[in-house]
């Protein structure tokens, strides 16, 4: 009587490993996904508050308007442009504003536009 000896083959354990690899690799890659996602959403953030801030920083414009911009320490680069919005008389009373949030880099470049319409800041009188 010979005694089988009850085991796994070689070929058994190259295929358990394999799959075990490949789920590993999946999981891994889920993984980072998930971390890209959340930093975009973090920038995208980011941005869309810088672009309120600056709308409210201008709120109202002066009778030229305003063309400025800047770079921050942490790499984002902000715009803010106003383009007068035509008046039967002449002169303008409101503004289209746009508030421009770009940042990334020359591979990946991303960038937010927040508009609106502000009206023009009245200067006081100097003849008092």
């Amino acid at each position: 009587m010979q005694s089988r000896h009850s085991g796994f083959s070689l070929l058994e354990m190259v295929v358990a490993v394999a799959i075990l690899g490949l789920s590993v690799g999946m999981l891994y890659q889920s993984a980072g996904g998930s971390v890209r996602s959340v930093s975009t959403s973090e920038d995208y953030a980011y941005a869309v508050t810088m672009a309120r801030s600056l709308l409210a920083q201008y709120s109202s414009v002066p009778p030229a308007g305003v063309s400025t911009s800047a770079e921050t320490h942490d790499g984002y680069r902000w715009q803010v442009r106003t383009e007068a919005i035509a008046n039967p008389n002449g002169e303008p009373v409101l503004y289209a504003i746009e508030a421009t949030v770009s940042w990334g880099n020359r591979f990946s470049p991303r960038e937010y536009v927040l508009s609106s319409i502000v009206p023009v800041r009245l200067e006081p009188s100097s003849e008092q």
